[in-house]
């Protein structure tokens, strides 16, 4: 499971900006194509919290829909895959959004 790894990194990166502050609340933005799984990123971020200044934090996770763009037509579509079909027939398709994982905010308390 990659996702504890990507966990630990984002409350390494988060008790690093809060500069020993304690953090109250954590926002990210998670891709549906990013290949990773938000639910297994809310387990992993309660056991990794643990005894950081994130402890007690509370994770919000935004799911950012897959959109791709198609190189033939320029037709826009939804994607539930990194790959597909545009109306067209065309599977030239350039993934446009979906692939993000982003801490989006962190609410550090004083």
């Amino acid at each position: 499971m990659h996702e504890l790894g990507i966990t630990r990194n984002v409350v390494a990166i988060c008790a690093e900006q809060a500069a020993g502050r304690c953090v109250s609340r954590v926002r990210l933005e998670i891709g549906k194509l990013s290949a990773v799984i938000p639910d297994a990123v809310r387990f992993c971020f309660d056991v990794c919290i643990e005894d950081t200044p994130l402890a007690g934090a509370r994770l919000e996770i935004v799911e950012i829909e897959g959109r791709g763009r198609c190189r033939d037509c320029g037709n826009e579509l939804v994607m539930d895959q990194p790959w597909g079909v545009c109306g067209c027939g065309s599977t030239a398709i350039d993934c446009i959004a979906g692939t993000e994982l982003n801490i989006k905010e962190l609410e550090v308390v004083n």
